[in-house]
């Protein structure tokens, strides 16, 4: 069993309740860091060229947790 805490896109989609296309959005406007919240994993199971993104769970849902205590609407704020 993996312990780790970066999981797939799909693991993360699962966990957090929200699309690829919004995490892809939150990482193009910053609210999620790369290397803190986000990073590329050095394989990819889908295509040999392009790095897959994995995402740090507990460090996402507490980003997540502090733009809701601001009253960001961050379940609206999706591509």
């Amino acid at each position: 069993m993996n312990h780790s805490p970066w999981v797939s896109v799909e693991e993360a989609t699962s966990s957090l309740g929200v699309s690829e296309k919004t995490l892809q959005h939150w990482r193009e406007v910053g609210y999620l860091k790369p290397g803190t919240h986000w990073r590329s994993s050095p394989v990819s199971n889908s295509i040999p060229w392009q790095p897959e993104v994995i995402y740090h769970l507990r460090w996402c849902r507490e980003e997540m947790d502090y733009w809701r205590a601001q009253d960001a609407p961050i379940e609206d704020i999706a591509a």
